[in-house]
């Protein structure tokens, strides 16, 4: 199983008399997204299938199965199967199966409170769609979800776990709810300093986050795709700021504050790789991909920093969930 379970030790949360359990979720039925590739350019299809309970979030490269075989083309999606975080998230195992930029598709289904899924993907990159989580929550809304016989657990955050590198700092504090505190500082004018602080509580990730698109410069556009990169990147998928400082989308930017709001997204997306949905605040000073895993690997290496605990039904408002 490759959700995050609690043992008897782990457990430390109590239930009253009147208290009822949250269950598990999963799709209500299969469903497909297809797109392109944002480094290869090349069309990919997804098919995403309900899974029963204690899964957790798993991909399969379909088509690595005929070389591999079904166990070595499988991927989990968790903190420890990270292989690179330059430019997006990737997860792969030791037999040369990999699949990137899983972040948008994440934090979708971190958004919607699923726990299991089986993700079939017919090569190494999730579509970009539009370069934010609004397609797959969408996609995943559409066949609603289903509730299986097995409680819920939410990791605890019990005491302040953070990690820096320069200006760069990510944090996992303790809260009542789970919430973001993301700062960005760019020299760009287009972009300049924004904050995004917010709870992000049963339905207001898709509110608030699910629509913000990942941006970039049209010079480094420019020599990514020069060295093979980035060949399925364009206006359609990504906020393309131009050297004077304009935004090169003609239908301009859905938040004033996109930027630092994709930023926040793409870290929802990264903690979802926990295993479990977190109760506490997320803090980050200019973070990247690699700095939200190197939270996660600060949170687990500290024992005495977490807890599991079921999640209630009260608790369960204070978590993503439906939107």
């Amino acid at each position: 199983m490759y959700m995050l379970q609690p043992t008897s030790s782990e457990l430390k949360g109590d239930l009253t008399a009147t208290e009822s359990l949250v269950r598990q979720n999963t799709l209500g039925e299969t469903v497909r997204v297809d797109g392109i590739g944002l480094h290869k350019g090349t069309p990919v299809t997804l098919v995403m299938h309900p899974a029963p309970a204690g899964h957790g979030i798993v991909f399969r490269r379909v088509d690595l199965v005929d070389a591999l075989g079904v166990a070595k083309a499988t991927v989990a999606a968790r903190f420890d199967t990270v292989t690179e975080t330059t430019m997006c998230t990737t997860i792969g195992n030791d037999h040369g199966a990999s699949i990137a930029t899983i972040e948008h598709l994440m934090a979708a289904i971190a958004g919607l409170a699923i726990d299991n899924l089986l993700i079939e993907i017919d090569g190494p990159e999730v579509p970009m769609m539009d370069g934010s989580s609004a397609a797959f929550v969408d996609a995943l809304s559409k066949v609603g979800l289903k509730s299986l016989d097995a409680p819920r657990y939410a990791i605890r955050i019990l005491k302040p776990v953070k990690v820096e590198d320069g200006e760069k700092i990510t944090a996992l504090v303790p809260a009542d709810t789970f919430s973001v505190d993301v700062a960005i500082d760019f020299t760009c004018e287009a972009i300049g300093q924004q904050r995004a602080n917010m709870p992000l509580m049963n339905g207001q990730f898709c509110a608030e986050l699910s629509r913000a698109r990942t941006f970039g410069f049209r010079k480094d556009v420019d020599m990514l795709q020069s060295i093979g990169l980035a060949l399925g990147g364009s206006l359609d998928n990504a906020i393309v700021i131009d050297e004077d400082d304009s935004i090169m989308n003609e239908d301009g930017l859905r938040f004033d504050d996109e930027f630092v709001r994709h930023k926040a997204l793409d870290a929802v997306g990264d903690l979802a790789l926990a295993g479990a949905p977190i109760l506490g605040r997320f803090e980050g000073n200019r973070p990247g991909h690699d700095m939200n895993n190197r939270v996660l690997h600060a949170l687990f290496a500290d024992e005495s920093a977490y807890e599991l605990v079921p999640v209630t039904d009260e608790l369960g408002l204070r978590l993503p969930g439906l939107c």
